[in-house]
């Protein structure tokens, strides 16, 4: 079944993507109202299909079409789409707000960031003037093992059972007794922290824009050779008992939770440095501290198996 799935998401249909066109041209082009003839000419779509397209979406609401000029513009159910995507993903001005004074006060990157179908999406950015961004919004990476733990990280066993069972990017390696830890650990705190070696940085980096499974399966083996276990690029508190040793981050992630109590997004501070035990703490806490605000702010509720 899952295979027939996949054909099915695979599959392209023509008819389909002239709507979403329609969509994309009068976006892009918000300040302004088309008639049907403009419309299919700049869009190559006949002018009775055009026709029947606009009217429909005229008739959802998410077009208008001025009877006096018979030309057509945005309607009021794109707001309301957007204002529930904008909701779902508590991304906008709630996040910003708390993104822009994390990457203040440590002039640094901040992000948030959340599954949108099968991939990850850069929803929000923060950076400090003369900073330059870990990152950009709309960056995609596919959410399949080896990425996207912290995802489903807070979000309950069914959730990470699932992800563990999606077709991974590369190969991995699976250490059920430290991904156990992991969850430990990270449900008692509130936040994750990420240890990645060079390598692994420029592989994440790689991974960003590439589908699960585009690459050849030669290379994928030889990647899957460069990437650690599941759970191994985590720092762990209890792994870590000398008080004045430094640690190498990567980054910081924690959990903000959506009205059902599921995991909406992940906000993440970029450190790309070596912290002492107290720092990576302190980093964190903040962190977690405005996941929660954000959560509070847009109406969400923490999990119980992530109240800590």
């Amino acid at each position: 079944m899952d295979d027939g799935v996949d054909r099915v998401q695979g599959r392209r249909s023509p008819p389909t993507e002239r709507v979403v066109q329609v969509l994309d041209f009068l976006v892009s082009r918000k300040e302004r109202r088309f008639g049907l003839s403009e419309l299919a000419r700049a869009l190559d779509i006949s002018k009775p299909t055009c026709l029947g397209i606009l009217a429909e979406l005229v008739r959802g609401g998410y077009l208008v079409r001025d009877p006096a000029t018979k030309s057509y513009g945005l309607g009021p159910a794109l707001i309301a789409a957007g204002r529930a995507a904008q909701q779902g993903f508590a991304a906008g001005p709630v996040a910003r707000r708390h993104l822009s004074a994390l990457s203040a006060e440590y002039q640094t990157t901040c992000t948030a960031s959340a599954v949108v179908g099968d991939r990850i999406a850069v929803l929000e950015l923060t950076s400090p003037p003369g900073v330059r961004a870990a990152a950009k919004v709309g960056e995609m990476y596919p959410f399949a093992p080896p990425v996207g733990l912290m995802y489903v990280l807070w979000d309950g066993e069914e959730a990470l059972q699932a992800w563990l069972r999606r077709e991974p990017t590369l190969p991995v390696r699976l250490d059920r007794d430290r991904l156990r830890k992991v969850v430990e650990e990270c449900a008692r705190t509130g936040y994750l922290v990420e240890t990645l070696t060079p390598v692994g940085q420029r592989l994440h980096t790689l991974m960003a824009g590439v589908a699960a499974h585009d690459l050849p399966p030669e290379l994928r083996d030889v990647l899957g050779e460069m990437v650690s276990s599941l759970g191994e690029r985590v720092h762990l508190d209890a792994e870590h008992t000398d008080p004045g040793a430094m640690h190498p981050v990567s980054l910081i992630a924690a959990p903000t939770y959506d009205a059902e109590g599921h995991q909406a997004m992940v906000l993440t501070l970029y450190v790309g440095a070596e912290l002492a035990s107290a720092d990576i703490a302190r980093r964190g806490r903040a962190l977690a501290v405005a996941a929660d605000a954000i959560t509070q702010e847009v109406g969400g509720r923490r999990s119980r198996e992530a109240r800590h």
